[in-house]
């Protein structure tokens, strides 16, 4: 399923070609084909994506199981389960799956789209991918890596779980500047790729999340993505390094929009609007648990993410975060060994059941207790899943509505619990009511 809009996508394209001579980076015209679709003929609006509007409406999406779809036509061209180019905030998308894909699950490219209630199961490549200034938030979802065809890793073999890109020219503006609140991955043990990809100055904040059984590091410096977009601390913007120890809301100057003034489209704090605190790359308040590569760490502990700050666990062995998992016996699928997952009981547990901070309630994030897609109390997937049919998790023991957790005087986080984080959750809003 592809959905085009008029969101604000990076200013490196018109129609392909790049801007010259205009001192507002980025433009209204700022557009682009959609991967994997033909014009009829030059100038084609029906397959074209972008523009200067980032509060764009392209309707809703609810409750969609997209199946068994997706196509690799060529080289760099491909069809996903669900793709959003250009999409706006005003569009409303929530309970989507994308299971058995041949290439991503959902791409999303520039726009400011934010998503909610995701499951995303053996697809072909990248379960979640997003490129060219992607500026939202998402939160509730589950990855679970895979495959969907005994082919390359990238076209039927499950490559990164979370994948980011943030221009196709790393120095162009806007670029991939995003939240993600609460979601569960899991890896594939033996021949997966990595939890968190970054790519081309990049920067989004992981926060209350759970990534367990990654093939690779949790966090995987790929620089930039090798066409030429020239990676982080490109023309003088931040460095790798820098983008994890800088504050959110410092925006580079670099083609930056100079001369717009408070209130257009492209000014700045127009533009970038999300991360109200924290530094514009970071991961924290999660549990990592089962990552059992040499190097799965590396990474992530030179940029920080282990900092005692960050309020990150890794989880002591055999103490899982997530109620169960069954796997099937290895196969080999395009060269790798998979253990597919067959049944998954995704609920929190143990570390996963409280978190330490909370989304914060601004009209899309929920405020939820815990780590992770799922409450130790619901599993969301019930009713509407392709997973729940096939018999692949278990609803039976849900013993609470969707968003609405059972109630317990004093239970501030809705963990079942009252205890000191509670009363500290209760501290807080009081003051900030002050």
């Amino acid at each position: 399923l592809t959905i085009m809009g008029n969101g604000l996508i990076s200013a490196s394209h018109f129609d392909g070609e790049v801007i010259p001579g205009n001192t507002k980076y980025p433009t209204g015209m700022n557009q682009k084909q959609m991967e994997g679709l033909t014009a009829d003929s030059p100038g084609d609006q029906k397959v074209i994506y972008g523009g200067a509007d980032d509060n764009d409406d392209s309707g809703s999406i609810s409750y969609l199981s997209i199946r068994y779809a997706g196509r690799v036509i060529g080289l760099g061209n491909e069809l996903n389960g669900l793709s959003l180019g250009g999409i706006g905030r005003e569009t409303d998308i929530h309970h989507v799956e994308i299971m058995n894909n041949v290439d991503d699950g959902i791409e999303i490219w520039g726009g400011t789209v934010n998503l909610k209630y995701l499951n995303i199961w053996n697809v072909g490549d990248d379960s979640l991918d997003c490129d060219q200034g992607w500026r939202g938030k998402a939160q509730f979802g589950l990855i679970v890596q895979g495959y969907s065809a005994d082919a390359d890793q990238g076209s039927g073999v499950g490559d990164n779980c979370l994948e980011t890109d943030g221009a196709e020219d790393s120095d162009a503006q806007p670029v991939t500047t995003s939240t993600i609140y609460n979601f569960t991955v899991v890896g594939q043990p033996i021949a997966g790729d990595g939890g968190t990809t970054w790519r081309d100055n990049a920067r989004v904040q992981y926060r209350n999340c759970v990534f367990m059984d990654l093939g690779e590091q949790l966090v995987r410096f790929d620089g930039d993505d090798g066409d030429g977009a020239s990676g982080y601390g490109y023309n003088d913007t931040l460095s790798w390094e820098e983008t994890w120890m800088t504050n959110a809301g410092v925006h580079s100057g670099v083609n930056a929009a100079t001369d717009a003034e408070p209130g257009d489209f492209n000014y700045p704090d127009t533009l970038y609007q999300v991360q109200k605190n924290g530094k514009l790359a970071e991961i924290k308040d999660s549990v990592f648990f089962n990552n059992l590569a040499s190097n799965a760490y590396t990474e992530a502990e030179n940029v920080g993410v282990l900092d005692p700050s960050n309020n990150n666990l890794i989880a002591e062995e055999g103490v899982s975060p997530i109620q169960g998992i069954d796997r099937a016996a290895p196969v080999q699928r395009g060269g790798l060994t998979m253990l597919r997952v067959t049944d998954i009981d995704p609920r929190a547990a143990n570390d996963a059941v409280v978190s330490i901070n909370q989304a914060p309630s601004d009209g899309f994030f929920t405020p939820a207790g815990y780590r992770g897609a799922f409450s130790p109390y619901n599993n969301w997937l019930e009713g509407w899943s392709a997973v729940e049919s096939y018999g692949m998790t278990d609803t039976s023991n849900n013993t609470a509505v969707e968003g609405v957790e059972p109630t317990i005087p004093g239970d501030a986080n809705g963990d079942g619990i009252v205890n000191a984080v509670d009363l500290l959750i209760v501290m807080e809003n009081w003051m900030e009511e002050e």
